[in-house]
């Protein structure tokens, strides 16, 4: 049996990160590691304590640091729970989205994240997905991808996210949005968005999921045979 190794895939909001991430998991027997539902819990936090991420960041960052994170197995979803709470439903909306990305580029927010992240990989096996995985979190992870699609297609794909779930959003603001955050996080002093060093590119546009997920899991395989 090969030996099971880091896996990180970055990428843009909205590239599908996460749901790719979960089948790949899923197809190798990995541990699925949604690093950028850590964040958004953080904003959800955040919001709920009247926070604002301009002029509270140092609140924020005190609060991130008193959050116990935990991924549970339920109904073959993995689930984010902080402090007990399960939060994997509240911190999708769109109001809790705009504030991950400001929150996220706090600095002590980062540094509490960064390190639960890289223990709950220590032990490899692990699928982690995110803005910062392959250049900051886990930058000797023996596989690395970023995930992208073009801001129209990624736009598309959230919209539709979306209205499956019974929220209606015009597309143009869902673009301009998702062009907002891509700025944001490209841009930012504090682990700016960008391709890590070894990382293979996977453009998703006219792709299935299926065939991304496919794509992944061959360059892991051949990366355990490796070993």
């Amino acid at each position: 049996m090969s030996a099971k190794v880091q896996v990180a895939i970055d990428g843009p909001a909205g590239a599908g990160k996460s749901s790719v991430a979960r089948d790949v998991a899923r197809e190798l027997g990995y541990v699925y590691i949604d690093t950028g539902a850590m964040y958004r819990a953080v904003a959800y936090r955040a919001l709920r304590a009247g926070l604002d991420a301009d002029t509270d960041a140092a609140a924020i960052g005190e609060l991130a640091g008193r959050l116990a994170f935990e991924f549970r197995e339920a109904d073959g979803e993995r689930r984010l729970h902080v402090d007990g709470e399960d939060v994997s439903e509240v911190i999708r909306t769109p109001q809790v989205g705009n504030l991950s990305s400001p929150i996220s580029a706090i600095a002590a927010v980062r540094e509490h994240l960064v390190a639960a992240q890289r223990a709950m990989a220590q032990a490899g096996g692990v699928v982690m997905e995110g803005r910062d995985i392959g250049t900051v979190v886990l930058p000797a992870a023996r596989v690395k991808v970023f995930l992208t699609a073009t801001p129209q297609e990624r736009a598309r794909r959230r919209m539709k996210q979306l209205a499956e779930k019974g929220v209606h959003q015009d597309i143009d603001e869902i673009l301009a949005d998702i062009q907002e955050r891509d700025h944001r996080d490209s841009t930012r002093d504090v682990a700016p968005l960008r391709r890590s060093e070894g990382a293979v590119e996977i453009v998703s546009d006219g792709m299935e999921k299926a065939q991304v997920v496919a794509t992944i899991c061959q360059i892991i395989r051949q990366a355990e045979e490796a070993l």
